[in-house]
């Protein structure tokens, strides 16, 4: 398997567990972080995000860690080849990452009697279920993400490109705000890979309790965010 893979296999698990570690920190009960709100999950996403991006990158991939940014990518580029390979990966990484969390939390879960708070440290559920809206909700929090990535390597910001290490703290910065702004609807899932490999894992560790992975919502954080994705690519095609 070449480096490319490994790198987003491990950035992604590295992603997951951090990031839904941040949401089992805050929603399990008898944790020090229980309770502690919003801000530490968005923050805490955004730490996640620095590190997949960083690990990914160390070990030979682009760092894309989300199907949504690999295809908007594909679109700006043209280049559609290692799509396959790399949303592979991404798709085992958040499945080896979201067990990772259940591991982590393992006394938790039976002495949390919520079922939806055990979910959302795998996967997202909507504020308000509203189809449509909720759709246009990972549409438009993926758009604002690819769009502004790709701008992160125009010549237009950066003629002679971006010091190393600096893009995934931007990258990082950039879902915290997206989860502040544009989180609070569905639970911003923005990557159909953090959020289909880690319901995935719901629905087959024997989790206490657990309840219901609501497959029926399933569809809408992975084709909302290629949607959002695909447009934001074919935007920054034509303006970047």
């Amino acid at each position: 398997m070449p480096s490319a893979f490994w790198g987003e296999l491990a950035g992604t698990a590295i992603l997951i567990l951090l990031g839904n570690g941040v949401v089992a920190c805050v929603a399990l009960n008898k944790s020090y972080g229980h309770g502690s709100g919003w801000i530490v999950i968005t923050g805490g996403w955004c730490f996640a995000v620095m590190a997949g991006v960083i690990t990914a990158l160390a070990i030979g991939s682009p760092g894309y860690l989300n199907p949504a940014v690999t295809i908007g990518a594909a679109v700006i580029s043209g280049r559609w080849r290692e799509v396959p390979l790399y949303v592979g990966a991404q798709m085992l990484g958040a499945m080896f990452g979201a067990a990772l969390v259940w591991l982590h939390y393992l006394p938790h879960w039976g002495e949390t009697g919520d079922p939806p708070a055990k979910r959302a440290c795998f996967c997202t559920a909507p504020a308000i279920r509203h189809a449509p809206a909720n759709v246009a909700s990972e549409i438009i929090g993926t758009f604002v993400l690819v769009l502004v990535a790709a701008a992160l390597s125009s010549n237009h910001l950066a003629p002679n490109g971006i010091a190393p290490g600096v893009a995934p703290l931007i990258v990082g910065f950039l879902v915290w705000a997206i989860g502040l702004s544009l989180g609070g609807p569905t639970g911003y899932a923005i990557n159909p890979a953090r959020d289909l490999g880690p319901r995935i894992m719901h629905a087959v560790l024997p989790i206490a309790g657990k309840g219901s992975s609501e497959w029926d919502y399933a569809p809408i954080p992975v084709l909302g965010p290629i949607v959002g994705a695909a447009l934001a690519g074919f935007i920054a095609r034509i303006a970047f």
